[in-house]
């Protein structure tokens, strides 16, 4: 039987077990089965990597539980700037957009400029004005309105900082989406989308939409979706040396990540975590912080979902 499966992941963070009710536990479990569970799906009948990690991650977008897409973060100007990236392990081919508002699913934005365009990474009010030429579901300001975000953003403001938006201190926890999948071809696929920090200044860009930083993927290593403190993730370029590592110094997916997230990242500074599958099918989700939402399912009806050190 050829090796499949598709592994997911909602942000990483210094949630507090306590603070976290059981109903809430159970929204973040059942949204996130429901992503990984429709991009399974799509590759038990023998689809594509890349189908099925754009299908996981258009779910968790699609929920305002999670920072990117519905659920994005406030910028400092009161806006959403969300950013977005997917790549393709069998050709290296990949596509990502930064800053852009109102575009209901980034990672589809993120998609069709790798399809459809001549370039990898597109930003701002040229990709809005990309996506809408392509035919893309655009939303109002108002679809991206939630209030315990508006009440985290404002939190924010008066204590004039930028912050993670699922640091303890917030009374909400949200994260950075991704997902990961290798089909029964053997390909292998990497996709992730986020709405950045709160009360994020200066048009700030993090990792998620950086190929080879928060997003990679190789098929003669693995596909790798971060989430975290972008800022330490783009200056390590933590998924190109996860793959790296295991070409070059030929290190185990396991060995490769858990150097880097638990050694590498803290000796800088940096939290957070990853998902990864390797081109044998063998899975990984280090985080070096208290929690990390995530799920899987694997080719042998294996599946996982958890939120903090099981």
């Amino acid at each position: 039987m050829k090796n499949y499966g598709i592994m997911i992941h909602g942000g990483a963070g210094t949630m507090s077990k306590a603070k976290m009710t059981k109903w809430k536990t159970e929204a973040y479990r059942q949204a996130l089965k429901r992503a990984y569970s429709i991009g399974y799906q799509n590759l038990h009948k023998g689809g594509g990597a890349m189908d099925a990690v754009l299908e996981a991650v258009v779910v968790l977008e699609n929920s305002s539980l999670f920072n990117a897409g519905k659920g994005s973060v406030f910028t400092h100007e009161g806006d959403h700037e969300m950013d977005a990236a997917i790549m393709e392990g069998k050709t290296l081919q990949a596509g990502a957009v930064a800053g852009v508002k109102y575009v209901k699913n980034p990672v589809c934005l993120a998609d069709v400029v790798m399809k459809k365009s001549k370039h990898v990474l597109v930003s701002g009010e040229k990709a809005l004005e990309f996506a809408k030429e392509q035919g893309l579901e655009i939303e109002s300001k108002e679809y991206f309105y939630e209030e315990v975000r508006h009440k985290q953003w404002q939190k924010a403001l008066n204590a004039g900082k930028v912050s993670l938006d699922h640091d303890e201190e917030e009374s909400a926890k949200y994260g950075t989406v991704g997902a990961v999948a290798l089909d029964k071809h053997g390909n292998l696929a990497a996709a992730t989308s986020t709405g950045g920090m709160v009360n994020k200044k200066y048009g700030r860009i993090g990792d998620s939409s950086l190929i080879g930083s928060g997003t990679y993927a190789n098929n003669e290593t693995c596909a790798i979706s971060c989430t975290g403190h972008g800022e330490y993730y783009i200056r390590a370029v933590v998924a190109h040396d996860i793959s790296a590592r295991m070409l070059y110094k030929e290190q185990s997916l396991q060995e490769a990540s858990e150097e880097v997230i638990m050694r590498v990242l803290p000796a800088m500074g940096g939290r957070g975590g990853m998902i990864g599958i390797d081109h044998e099918g063998n899975m990984v989700m280090p985080f070096n912080t208290k929690g990390m939402y995530r799920g899987f399912k694997n080719a042998k009806n294996e599946e996982f979902v958890g939120i903090f050190k099981e």
